[in-house]
């Protein structure tokens, strides 16, 4: 799929935000749905087929959190978040309830389309049904699929980027600066949280082969087949 074609909810309650962004993302080349409330969001959610979300928390009828959590029952594709706070624990409950990215209020839109862009393009550029299997797990690079002993596991967009990475580098120590640079690029507003909220969401989702992704003290993670 040609990222062109992606097809972006924004979900704004500011008409004006709202346009602006829908603007600058047709300009792109992309197709994009708008929702100004939660309910609504959820709705148009469910009756299309979705590549990325731009979400914003505070929203009439159905809030922000209460919308990606929904959404990441069934659905591990993008989520960029929007808030006018800067309270870490905002961004933070963000990532936990499986966000890929956040942005504060104001921001630039060259900005949020240069993060769009570059989820999108991870998504369309993926080698077609290349696999990587270790310690129990299969990982399907085209379909973006993931199973542990057989059994399939919903990671979210970020979720699989960082297990992709660290299969791939199986035994090498990856600080979380090279996870950082590779998952968001040099432009990230995050910190090093952000990275360890992922990596204890992804442990989680492997249940007993969570345990492959070791922590090593002061430099980063590394994947290893030798269960601890």
């Amino acid at each position: 799929m040609r990222y062109g074609m992606n097809k972006v909810l924004v979900v704004e309650d500011e008409d004006i935000l709202r346009e602006v962004i829908v603007d600058y993302l047709v300009e792109n080349g992309y197709q994009a749905l708008e929702a100004a409330d939660g309910e609504k969001a959820l709705e148009l959610f469910l009756a299309n087929s979705v590549d990325l979300v731009i979400l914003d928390i505070v929203l009439p009828k159905v809030d922000g959190w209460s919308v990606c959590r929904r959404i990441r029952r069934n659905s591990g594709i993008p989520i960029i978040i929007l808030t006018a706070r800067s309270d870490e624990d905002d961004s933070l409950l963000g990532y936990e309830l499986g966000a890929d990215d956040y942005l504060i209020k104001p921001y630039s839109p060259r900005v949020l389309m240069a993060k769009v862009k570059r989820f999108l393009e991870k998504t369309s550029d993926t080698v077609e049904e290349m696999q990587i299997s270790a310690g129990g797990i299969l990982l399907n690079l085209g379909s973006r699929c993931v199973s542990v002993e057989g059994d399939p596991i919903n990671l979210t967009h970020t979720e699989f980027e960082i297990l992709a990475y660290l299969m791939q580098n199986k035994g090498l120590v990856i600080t979380r600066e090279q996870l950082i640079t590779k998952l968001w690029g040099y432009d990230f507003y995050g910190d090093e949280k952000t990275v360890n909220s992922h990596i204890r969401n992804l442990r989680s989702k492997l249940g007993s082969k969570g345990s492959s992704i070791v922590t090593v003290i002061r430099s980063g993670y590394k994947f290893t087949e030798e269960q601890l």
